[in-house]
């Protein structure tokens, strides 16, 4: 590395001359060795609190010597793209087990950092036949989100709802080459194309924490986002979420134990107003759909299998402006309705505080509460947050019509966490990460398929294909006792048919079994949806 800060520094005192002819490759930034440059950056597991200075890598230069050749950065002409600041990675000294970079006459490694839906998708479709895939996650598996709802109330069983990400690419486990790994990525050395993590649940080793590195060829941010909190006092300490299976156990365990608590001697009436009292912030449709199970748990089980307590349980959804936004304005109206009807409270309004036991309202009201759910949307994880990259409008990192990373050299992000930088920002949904993957898996076989899988291999003469164009086909909620809404329309202001009632719910229990859940998951979704027809939720346990 010292005779890189030399170049560096000598290309300091000659200027910024030597770029100017970037523009000759500003079109096909990727398909010249001049034109390339690395990545820093890392992957944050969701359940610890790691400051982003403490290992966030800046590796971007004018011009790096690294273990594959030799390199130059290019100026790329974003309005958005904000330049990086030069430093020496941290990682130089340091000595870690490793998974080393592949040979000549092996084949090239695709390393992907997530296991939602967008990582999913694309592992699902990575032809192992050309490539060695690396997952590392701190998930090892997929959770089909369209249905977490259900599990907090015991209509679904949890196991129904996730998938393996080893049964969903299974050379995972299978080829000797490919692996799964339990870790969080820690950062990225762009310039010998490593990636360094950090192993999850490693209490029981030795030398915890355990950290190793991993050599790719090809590398794909699909880390997904982070739940929205604007900031507001007590959120992260006294609200759930509801992003993940073990999200909805923890309600589910919530709802059950309040339930019990309340039957106890001595409970107070304003006691058991405040422990059944279950409030949603957030009228998207993770929000809605959630308040919808509810009203149906309680209208349909708490009556009768709680019947001491039963007229206090409550539900209170809270949003500042109208539930279903994005939706037609008659599906709107019709869901506010059969809400209403059902027993939820629809209260418009701003939290200010978050308390134990109790939220604050912009207006000064108080909300007591048992339970209380967040859902407002999502937004950049503090490990986006802390990429030196080009950024998207939101925050999120920036990408090409391609999907890749502009300012790095065979680099992709898409999902969640990607978007757009000379495009609108597509919206964060499962339909369009889904569609992310299965975009860049197909670029990348073919890619493959003319031996431009390697570090640093595109060349001019390999196509890309047409750019990414994503066509939406339509959204979906449910709202409980056998209701949903379908709109169908390709944008807000745009024409199209929109449906409720029965014929919708039918529509969306089909689209979400045929979709992306496994035959196995769709025979234990069948199975738990007749037995809670018949028999009602299983909530015989807490947890």
């Amino acid at each position: 590395m010292a005779l890189a800060r030399i170049a560096r520094n000598g290309y300091r005192r000659s200027g910024s001359s030597a770029m100017a002819n970037y523009a000759n490759c500003e079109k096909d930034f990727i398909s010249e060795d001049r034109c390339r440059s690395p990545i820093g950056g890392f992957f944050t597991h969701p359940h610890k609190n790691i400051p982003a200075s403490g290992y966030t890598i800046r590796t971007l230069s004018n011009s790096n010597f690294g273990s594959r050749g030799i390199r130059t950065t290019p100026h790329y002409q974003f309005a958005n793209a904000e330049r990086v600041a030069e430093s020496d990675s941290e990682y130089e000294s340091t000595k870690y087990p490793t998974l080393e970079a592949t040979k000549p006459g092996q084949k090239p490694r695709v390393v992907v950092l997530g296991s939602g839906w967008a990582a999913c998708r694309f592992l699902k479709g990575i032809d192992t036949r050309l490539y060695d895939v690396v997952c590392i996650s701190p998930r090892n598996h997929m959770v089909f989100t369209p249905l977490l709802a259900s599990t907090c109330v015991g209509t679904l069983e949890f196991r129904s709802v996730v998938e393996p990400v080893t049964q969903i690419q299974t050379a995972l486990a299978n080829d000797p080459n490919s692996y799964f790994f339990l870790a969080s990525c820690t950062g990225i050395d762009s310039d010998k194309h490593e990636v360094y993590c950090e192993a999850v649940g490693d209490d029981g080793l030795a030398n915890a924490p355990y950290h190793f590195k991993v050599a790719y060829d090809k590398l794909v941010i699909a880390s997904g986002a982070e739940a929205l909190t604007f900031g507001i006092k007590g959120v992260k300490e006294h609200a759930f979420f509801l992003r993940d299976v073990t999200h909805a156990q923890d309600i589910r365990k919530r709802l059950l134990l309040n339930l019990m608590l309340c039957e106890n001697p001595g409970i107070s009436e304003e006691e058991k107003e405040r422990l059944l009292h279950c409030v949603v912030i957030g009228g998207g449709p993770t929000g809605v759909e959630f308040s919808g199970e509810l009203s149906d748990f309680i209208m349909r089980d708490v009556r009768q299998r709680y019947a001491h307590v039963k007229n206090y349980m409550k539900v209170t959804l809270i949003e500042a402006n109208e539930i279903l936004s994005s939706f037609d304005l008659g599906l709107r109206k019709y869901a506010s309705k059969h809400l209403t009807k059902c027993g939820v409270r629809l209260v418009t309004g701003v939290v200010k505080e978050v308390h134990p036991n109790k939220i604050v309202l912009s207006d000064g009201s108080d909300v007591p509460y048992g339970l209380l759910v967040w859902s407002t949307g999502v937004g950049p994880s503090e490990f986006v947050k802390s990429l030196q990259f080009p950024k998207a409008p939101g925050g999120r990192i920036g990408v090409d019509e391609w999907l890749r990373v502009p300012t790095v050299e065979d680099v992709f992000a898409l999902g969640d966490c990607a978007g757009f930088l000379e495009k609108p920002v597509l919206p964060a949904l499962a339909q369009v990460a889904e569609r992310e993957g299965k975009y860049l898996v197909e670029m990348l076989n073919r890619i493959g398929k003319q031996n431009g899988g390697k570090a640093l291999s595109l060349k001019k003469d390999i196509p890309l294909g047409d750019p990414f164009v994503y066509k939406h086909l339509g959204s979906m909620a449910s709202m409980g006792r056998y209701k949903a809404l379908v709109d169908l329309r390709q944008s807000k202001d745009a024409e199209g048919i929109s449906l409720a009632g029965f014929v919708s719910w039918f529509i969306w229990r089909s689209a979400y079994l045929t979709r992306v859940i496994s035959w196995r998951n769709r025979f234990y979704v069948a199975i738990n949806w007749a037995t809670t027809l018949v028999f009602g939720r299983d909530n015989s346990r807490i947890g």
